[in-house]
């Protein structure tokens, strides 16, 4: 697994800059994907895919330990759909 600072240091020797002033450009990306999906609109990258927001429906789960019925409130959840040229790109 690649993490965010192996990001950041192959973003900074590629671009020439140092490793901390790639993590903040990788936080400033990340940072607005989050903000505009937030207010409801998608972020549409090309070659790479949609980050966009879901909503999740209200419904009844089960506690695991319990067995007890509990009722799970409806939420938002991120979402991420792959573009063609990215899911070509794994085969």
């Amino acid at each position: 697994m690649v993490k965010k600072t192996q990001l950041a240091q192959t973003l900074g020797e590629k671009f020439s800059v140092s490793k901390k002033q790639a993590a903040e450009w990788l936080d400033a990306i990340f940072d607005e994907i989050a903000k505009v999906i937030k207010t409801g609109d998608k972020v549409n990258i090309a070659g790479f895919g949609i980050f966009r927001v879901a909503d999740r429906k209200a419904r009844e789960g089960r506690n695991p330990k319990t067995g007890e019925t509990v009722h799970i409130k409806a939420s938002k959840a991120p979402k991420f759909r792959a573009s063609k040229v990215l899911k070509e790109a794994v085969q």
